[in-house]
């Protein structure tokens, strides 16, 4: 019998909870909901008012999974849903704005992408992405060479910069930013991602071409396309284990030499919370957007060294 349990005044059937999920581990669909529903507080407001594509898998990673972006059939009518333009058309996505559509989400079993805009702003980003994937045997350690790089020249031209693991492999770069025109931030994107290739010749790749990437850091930039999403911080990922995409300090960035010292799993995060408190909380600021630079260092030439930013 399917357990009816409410959660902020909504009826939800909570199903197989006792199903394992992550075989290495023994980790269930129920310990999934449960991480849901303890770090709501610092995940929710990185979904609000935001389209969700839903990465399902709901045999656990080794089985099938499907990448979903229209509303699933069955869908609870309190469901807060947008509506979202393709290149083919406009479709209905889910909105998670509140627990209850969190944990209706999480026992579909999900990780969680979002884009860099709000619905209420379609294609405006406030916040930019660089995705640093290594190509083995390239591994986070990497990543984080790179990502020191970049977080300097980011804070060069004035940007306020915040890092997570991807939950895979890799770090994610995040800065808060004005409103802008996702096709902006993109070529802003790209050209740092060029740059870094230039600075760093033996160690980044900004094309996507796998014969380029062995032993280098991808700097991915498309994820700052209006019809690209991210891994949503907080996420838990499809992996052998139940890792999440978890944001880090800059002082873990800098001390990483193991590739396991930047691998967090779901029991991890709610001690890392206490101990750290919501590191990409300024992402959810508008009052900390700053504005895109419009050259190499921004319109008023190089700035920004001093600010403590991100750390």
């Amino acid at each position: 019998m399917t357990p009816i349990t409410e959660v902020e005044g909504r009826r939800l059937a909570l199903s197989n909870l006792d199903k394992v999920l992550y075989a290495a581990s023994g980790f269930t669909k129920g310990e999934m909901l449960h991480y849901y529903a303890s770090t709501a507080e610092a995940l929710l407001p990185h979904l609000r008012h935001r389209p969700v594509s839903f990465l399902r898998f709901p045999d656990g990673p080794d089985g099938q999974r499907f990448f979903a972006k229209n509303v699933p059939p069955g869908t609870p009518d309190w469901v807060h849903t947008a509506d979202v333009r393709r290149s083919d058309g406009t479709s209905r996505q889910v909105v998670v704005d509140d627990l209850a559509t969190l944990m209706w989400a999480g026992n579909l079993v999900t990780e969680f992408h979002t884009p860099q805009w709000r619905t209420d702003a379609p294609a405006r980003a406030d916040r930019l992405v660089l995705d640093l994937d290594p190509g083995e045997p390239a591994t986070v350690v990497e990543c984080c060479r790179v990502g020191l790089w970049l977080r300097e020249r980011l804070r060069a031209d004035g940007l306020d910069v915040y890092a997570k693991t991807s939950g895979s492999k890799g770090l994610h770069l995040l800065c808060p930013l004005e409103p802008t025109p996702s096709e902006q931030v993109t070529a802003y994107a790209k050209k740092l991602a060029q740059d870094a290739e230039a600075e760093l010749p033996d160690l980044v790749v900004h094309r996507m071409t796998r014969s380029l990437r062995p032993g280098k850091v991808f700097v991915d930039f498309s994820q700052n396309a209006a019809a690209k999403t991210t891994a949503t911080p907080y996420t838990l990922r499809a992996r052998p284990e139940p890792t999440v995409s978890t944001p880090v300090t800059w002082e873990e960035v800098e001390g990483c030499g193991d590739q396991d010292q930047l691998v967090f799993l779901a029991a991890d995060i709610a001690p890392r919370l206490e101990r750290y408190g919501e590191l990409l909380g300024p992402l959810n600021d508008p009052g900390q957007g700053r504005p895109l630079p419009h050259g190499p260092h921004g319109p008023h030439g190089p700035r920004g060294r001093t600010r403590e930013a991100g750390s």
